[in-house]
């Protein structure tokens, strides 16, 4: 278990904490501290508040993706999926939603937008040469593996 310090914003008051859902779930639900409903036209994106703000430990990141219950019934999803929190940000935790759909959403206060997964960050160092060491697929791209 990894402690995260976390600081509650005042437009976040009264709204729960990210939390996990189930025993298993890897991520924590975010909710929008939006202070009054806001509309997402079809193809139209947010910045939408969390209210929050954390100091993640050196070598971790939290990864803020899609509810996959708001994309497959609204259409709304995170559009820098996964967006990245580094671990020396200080600032509001954001989300950037987007709406797929053909109609409007309305985002409510206190609404579930994202889930945030804080996971351990490697970091290599880059040895650049002349040539790469051969492997099966080679330079095979999108598709090369089997079905497109």
């Amino acid at each position: 278990m990894v402690d995260v310090a976390l600081v509650r914003l005042p437009h976040a008051h009264g709204l729960p904490l990210p939390a996990y859902q189930s025993e298993d779930a890897a991520g924590l639900d975010l909710v929008a501290a939006v202070e009054e409903p806001l509309i997402l036209q079809p193809l139209g994106r947010a910045l939408v508040p969390t209210g929050l703000a954390m100091a993640l430990p050196s070598g971790y990141e939290a990864q803020v993706r899609p509810r996959s219950g708001l994309a497959a019934k609204h259409g709304v999803t995170v559009l820098n999926s996964p967006g990245t929190v580094d671990a020396d940000y200080r600032g509001e935790v954001k989300v950037i939603l987007v709406n797929l759909s053909d109609t409007p959403f309305t985002v409510n206060r206190g609404e579930r937008i994202a889930q945030m997964v804080i996971a351990p960050v490697s970091r290599v160092r880059l040895v650049e040469t002349e040539a790469l060491d051969m492997t099966n697929r080679g330079a095979g791209g999108f598709g090369s593996t089997g079905r497109s």
